[in-house]
């Protein structure tokens, strides 16, 4: 690379991170996803004067420093109830079709090139096969893709870069003739299960540490360090760092609801969507950046394939990549359907099971009862998958959707760069692969609105929203007020309970329920809502908070304070803030 001194860098930096937020405010008015714009900006800026020709990241800097913390902080916000119902689908997109697009590809790519052996193009073929699921979740979300269509991207995402990466390891390996098919195929279940062990471990012992702390910023330093730390070991051991970090994340996501702090959750989930938007954007950036860098490398070897022959591969292998994954979502669609039909099946023989147990009463009356209690959980979990499931179907408009959504992205980026540098041909392969990422970005992601359009797809109901929200803030406050009725109930100390106060806890439990079905009856907007109690009492305490936060600004302005104490009362405003705006606008819309 030229030389460049550290201040020009720390310069590109800045202007990149002011890029990523420009485009970012812009692409939502365009309606075209960011990741999409930010490739055709970088591909611009590759050619400016001050841009060294040939700019690359290293593929560590990517593997190792930027690919495990956006694996975590989009699993930790992946429901993993979500994730299991879907696990099916989510395995059969992630490992068998990666691997079938891998050995697909990379046979067209053998008998192209007349000096790469078949191993070496199965390499490539797993560099393009895993796909990035960003530019399709940020459009769809924004579209109303069915949240179900969501998970099974998301998911899918998440774990076929770990099948890619391994897959691509073990190619080289068995490329340079070092092991067997048999080695290959051990090796890919040892990396699956060791990764699987190490995630679930680093999950709970980061979460069980979080969980002693009281203090959201040591809360989110750990959180920061969580996907590096169960990435390192999972690769010391020849493991899947990238599944590790997957693991790990899905068990944080599901596991803080009940071990960490409000706040701490609050404080988290903030500074990850910013790290995540920061690292998500910056490398489709860095994508159009390299591309000059890349066909300057391929020029440097005219007796090779030229330029135009690698773009040439590269859209071949884009048609290919996108056939293939059409080919097998169809066969897919009718197998997920015949599976949903056999577990309701399966449900009804284990319902009746169930009641069969019932009627049959042991001397241990109270261990038959706990196994019966369990047996019914599982049932009614059972039964809620299958009903979520069927109501939430694919069909052939979700199988549209579900294969036009496989653009290519991060993962490529990085894994064709750590091809091995006496790689026949490794200067065309990474111009093939980087074509493939950019064409299904720019093709696929281009017109994914338009294909959403086309299906009549539609996502979620808003109004089915607000009444389900309602329900459930029903069941909330019915539990919260059960705690109130008890007569037994004390407080620390053994205080009495003044009915006053009992009454006010009662009324503001009772109030977000209240509010909840309100919206849910008349809409947002409405009049009878406008003119509401709940909405007077909601619009009087924003005015009084309205003043309140004033107050606070000219006391700051002034020094009256000091910084730790306007510190705390400016949390506890937005604190109350937050509140008012979850109970007005509960989707976030």
């Amino acid at each position: 690379m030229e030389d460049v001194d550290l201040a020009q860098y720390a310069l590109l930096a800045v202007v990149a991170v002011l890029t990523i937020v420009v485009v970012a405010t812009f692409s939502k008015k365009l309606g075209v996803a960011a990741p999409l714009i930010l490739v055709v900006v970088g591909i611009g800026a590759s050619y400016l004067p001050g841009i060294p020709s040939d700019f690359a990241v290293p593929s560590e800097v990517i593997l190792v420093g930027l690919l495990p913390p956006l694996l975590y902080s989009a699993a930790i916000s992946v429901p993993l109830v979500d994730f299991r119902r879907n696990l099916n689908t989510i395995s059969a997109l992630s490992v068998l079709l990666v691997v079938v697009t891998a050995f697909l590809t990379g046979t067209i790519l053998y008998f192209i090139f007349p000096d790469l052996n078949f191993a070496a193009a199965v390499a490539l073929g797993a560099v393009i096969s895993p796909t990035d699921a960003v530019a399709a979740t940020s459009l769809g979300k924004r579209l109303g893709l069915p949240p179900r269509l969501v998970t099974i991207l998301e998911g899918e995402s998440l774990v076929n870069d770990a099948t890619a990466l391994v897959l691509l390891r073990s190619a080289i390996a068995a490329s340079a003739a070092t092991v067997s098919f048999w080695g290959v195929l051990g090796d890919f279940a040892y990396a699956a299960a060791v990764a699987i062990a190490v995630g679930l471990v680093i999950g709970f012992l980061t979460v069980f540490l979080r969980s002693t702390l009281r203090d959201p910023v040591l809360d989110t330093a750990i959180s920061f360090a969580t996907p590096f730390i169960a990435f390192v070991p999972a690769e010391e051991l020849h493991a899947s760092g990238v599944l590790a970090v997957v693991v790990a994340g899905l068990y944080a996501g599901h596991a803080s609801a009940k071990r960490i702090t409000p706040q701490a959750r609050i404080s988290e989930r903030l500074n990850w969507r910013t790290v995540q938007f920061i690292i998500e954007n910056g490398v489709f950036l860095l994508m159009g950046l390299q591309i000059s860098g890349i066909i300057q490398s391929v020029n440097e070897k005219p007796d090779q394939f030229p330029v135009w022959s690698a773009l040439l591969l590269g859209l071949l292998m884009a048609a290919s990549v996108v056939v293939i994954r059409f080919a097998f979502v169809g066969p897919l669609l009718v197998w997920l359907r015949r599976d949903n039909e056999r577990r309701g099946a399966m449900n009804d023989r284990f319902a009746s099971a169930l009641d069969r147990m019932r009627q049959f009463t042991p001397r241990s009356g109270e261990r038959q009862e706990r196994r019966q209690i369990r047996a019914q959980e599982s049932l009614e979990r059972r039964q809620l998958d299958v009903a979520h499931l069927k109501e939430e179907g694919l069909g052939w408009r979700g199988g549209l959707l579900l294969s036009w959504s496989g653009m290519r992205g991060v993962v490529t980026l990085a894994a064709a760069q750590s091809l091995p540098a006496d790689l026949p041909y490794r200067a065309q392969l990474v111009l093939i692969a980087f074509t493939v990422a950019i064409v299904t970005l720019l093709i696929q992601g281009g017109t994914l609105p338009w294909v959403i359009r086309l299906s009549g797809v539609r996502g979620t109901d808003r109004v089915a929203d607000r009444r389900e929200l309602a329900t459930l803030l029903d069941e909330m406050s019915a539990a919260g007020v059960e705690v109130l009725e008890n007569p037994e109930l004390t407080l620390p100390g053994d205080d009495e309970i003044d009915a006053a106060v009992v009454e006010r806890v009662r009324h503001d439990t009772l109030l977000g329920a209240e509010s909840a079905w309100e919206r849910a009856e008349h809409g947002p907007g409405a009049e009878a809502l406008v003119n509401s109690p709940h909405q007077q009492y909601r619009s009087l305490r924003r005015e009084v908070l309205r003043a309140e936060r004033a107050m606070l600004l000219e006391a700051r302005s002034k020094g009256a304070y000091s910084s730790r104490i306007l510190e705390r009362a400016q949390a506890m405003l937005d604190l109350e803030e937050t509140r008012l705006e979850q109970i007005d606008n509960p989707s976030g819309s």
